[in-house]
């Protein structure tokens, strides 16, 4: 099953770095923050007034309480507008 989104919302899925301490231990991912760094999957098509300017494959930065999460096969995706987006992070 696929996710296609509309008008002028973006897909994403969480991009997850893994952690460590100095030590060498592993963060448990239960323990730590929903990452604020999301990676495109689908774009929508836009609207007559707002044209897309995200791709899939970009990372981006949202807002913390923004968007509609949603878990399809056992993994996590969220639907935001693209004006929910604050940044595309350049490597």
């Amino acid at each position: 099953m696929t996710l296609k989104p509309m008008a002028d919302n973006v897909l994403l899925k969480a991009h997850e770095e893994k952690e460590t301490a100095v030590a060498g231990i592993l963060i448990a991912s239960a323990s730590k923050e929903k990452p604020a760094i999301y990676e495109v999957v689908a774009v929508g098509p836009g609207t007559k007034d707002v044209t897309m300017t995200v791709t899939p494959g970009e990372k981006v930065i949202v807002g913390k309480f923004v968007g509609t999460d949603v878990t399809l096969d056992k993994i996590d995706y969220k639907f935001v507008k693209l004006e929910d987006i604050l940044a595309v992070v350049a490597d």
